[in-house]
């Protein structure tokens, strides 16, 4: 049976608590400013916030790697792709599907296959078992370029992701993009295809010109407040409303930017049910395109109800923007015709670097070329016949080619003579000297076409943008 303690003993490991090492207490409010602030950078810089090179949130961005990584020109399931990209994103399987649907509906970088929603109406697209996604050569063209790529590892260590893409395109205005962080939100209206393309020539040359957004789902736009984009602009989009053949109708065949044709009726009855406007009945004929038919009483001034449909429902609705994207781990505010200045630059950097890259492919390519040629038609091959260890053969090799590497433009290394030795001697047997000839002729010319974009590396960059365009 257990004994009691007893007081002596209670008495002699007092000592030792009492010599403990005091516990550092820190107020609550302290330790909440720290960690709130730590999740507010954390969803401002990994989740709500487009990244000022490619335009892309975090998400997007696996999205569209693991999408890359999966390519084989057939299309993937979307549940497929869902589970390769939590490779690389701590988050559920839900918010990537969700991010991967908003990407296709935009219709630019995915291509898609079956029932993906449709954003005019707001229905939601099919589970992702049920459909199928892969790149769109646009995509394919532009965004990705794995020897230019800043790589990093994944969140748990296992992977490689890229920190941005080599996107050699403005998508952040291509697209447009919302996000809600802790304190900071953010909204880039979409612009047009072809005016981006001319505005990214426009700065490359150095001329002036004006960016004001675009939108899928048409519209009227007033644009006059809106301040390159920036926080305090407001953009005004109006519905298209037409009187209809029958008398005493009328059909809306284009909607707001930001609105379905679901919500927009549901504010074209609200406001009948106020006493705001006369209608007696409205019906969605939408499919393809955008078709509300309103029905209005008999004796209905028609001009004086579209005014109205502007004044109280969402025929009318004020878009407010907020230009901000990620640069250096942070935030910043910049206008959408400097982000193009940037974007364009950016486009120039990345091209530029994947030519020198081809250069010292084309060159290396050449120096082995006419390093094959010296070693075959010399027959130094033969030297190498009756050598016993590899040192002999690498010396056997140095010495037949040291009469002849003068043509040569860069100096030989050991690995150069080491892969002389891993010629088949089936391709020594059907060496062509005119035909090798002909290939370094071919390299040099490629050489110099290369050569000549660089010292013209602008001029490279329209032809870029207008290629694209």
């Amino acid at each position: 049976m257990a004994k009691k303690s007893s007081s002596k003993n209670t008495e002699s490991h007092s000592p030792i608590l009492s010599s403990a090492a005091p516990v550092e207490h820190k107020p609550v409010d302290d330790l909440y400013s720290d960690w709130f602030l730590d999740y507010a950078s954390y969803v401002i810089l990994e989740r709500a916030v487009p990244h000022m090179h490619d335009g892309l949130k975090p998400v997007q961005r696996r999205i569209l790697h693991s999408m890359d990584e999966l390519e084989d020109g057939r299309y993937n399931k979307v549940a497929n792709v869902v589970g390769n990209t939590m490779k690389y994103h701590p988050h559920g399987d839900a918010s990537i599907g969700d991010a991967m649907v908003q990407l296709g509906q935009k219709d630019l970088l995915i291509d898609t296959q079956g029932n993906w929603g449709n954003t005019l109406t707001g229905d939601n697209a099919a589970a992702p078992r049920y459909i199928e996604a892969r790149l769109s050569k646009f995509a394919l063209d532009v965004v990705f370029s794995p020897k230019v790529t800043e790589w990093s590892a994944s969140y748990d260590g296992r992977n490689k992701e890229p920190v941005t893409l080599p996107v050699k395109f403005p998508l952040l205005l291509a697209q447009g993009v919302e996000g809600i962080a802790v304190g900071l939100s953010c909204r880039i209206l979409p612009h047009n295809f072809i005016e981006l393309c001319d505005a990214s020539i426009a700065a490359l040359r150095g001329e002036e010109f004006n960016l004001l957004p675009d939108f899928f789902t048409g519209g009227i736009m007033d644009a006059k407040d809106y301040n390159g984009g920036l926080r305090g602009g407001r953009v005004r989009v109006r519905a298209k409303i037409e009187e209809g053949p029958k008398k005493n109708t009328l059909t809306i065949t284009e909607i707001p930017y930001g609105t379905t044709t679901g919500g927009l009726m549901d504010s074209i009855v609200a406001a009948n049910d106020k006493g705001k406007i006369k209608i007696a009945h409205v019906d969605d004929n939408t499919a393809e395109k955008v078709e509300i038919v309103v029905q209005l009483p008999a004796g209905t001034d028609v001009e004086q109800t579209i005014q109205a449909l502007y004044a109280f429902t969402d025929c009318e609705i004020s878009l407010p923007p907020n230009a901000v994207v990620i640069h250096d781990d942070k935030p910043r505010f910049l206008n959408v015709n400097e982000l193009l200045k940037i974007s364009a630059e950016n486009t120039k950097r990345l091209l530029g670097l994947e030519l020198e890259i081809a250069l010292g492919e084309l060159e290396e390519k050449w120096h082995f070329s006419s390093l094959e040629k010296i070693f075959i038609e010399n027959r130094i091959y033969r030297r190498i016949e009756e050598c016993e260890t590899w040192e002999a053969v690498l010396e056997a090799i140095w010495k037949g080619l040291k009469p002849h590497i003068s043509v040569l433009k860069r100096e030989i290394t050991n690995e150069d003579v080491a892969r002389l030795t891993e010629i088949k001697i089936k391709r020594i047997s059907k060496f062509n000297s005119f035909e090798a000839d002909e290939q370094i002729r071919e390299l040099e010319e490629e050489i110099e076409q290369v050569q000549k974009f660089l010292k013209q590396l602008t001029k490279f960059a329209v032809a870029h943008f207008e290629q694209l365009k």
